[in-house]
């Protein structure tokens, strides 16, 4: 019962790590200005297939990193208390973070993505 508890907790992260990953970008790609009508339709489903499938490759990222942390640090050092959920959500971000930056670096300045 403890094994199937911790796998769903670990399920909930990586699906909050999923939508902060096409949060991320979509607040790199901005709104969408296409309309729904001809040829614009199908730059709308472009940007909507490119928001999502980037998006949940970030998230993805994300969520590996995360776990990765919470197993080899996080698990050991916090106990199961409202604060280490907060504590775990602000390292969750945090890696947001630090991924966003980096995707950033490697698209903008680098220009390898």
């Amino acid at each position: 019962m403890k094994i199937l508890k911790q796998i769903l907790a670990y399920i909930t992260w990586i699906m909050v790590s999923l939508l902060l990953g096409i949060g991320y970008m979509r607040i790199v790609l901005g709104p969408n200005n296409t309309s729904n009508e001809g040829i614009s339709y199908l730059l709308y489903m472009l940007y909507n297939w490119g928001l999502l499938y980037v998006g949940l490759i970030i998230g993805f990222v994300i969520a590996f990193l995360f776990i990765l942390l919470d197993v080899v640090y996080l698990k050991k050092k916090l106990k199961k208390t409202v604060k280490s959920i907060i504590t775990r959500l602000v390292v969750l971000l945090v890696i947001t973070v630090i991924v966003g930056g980096i995707h950033y670096i490697l698209e903008k300045v680098i220009d390898i993505i």
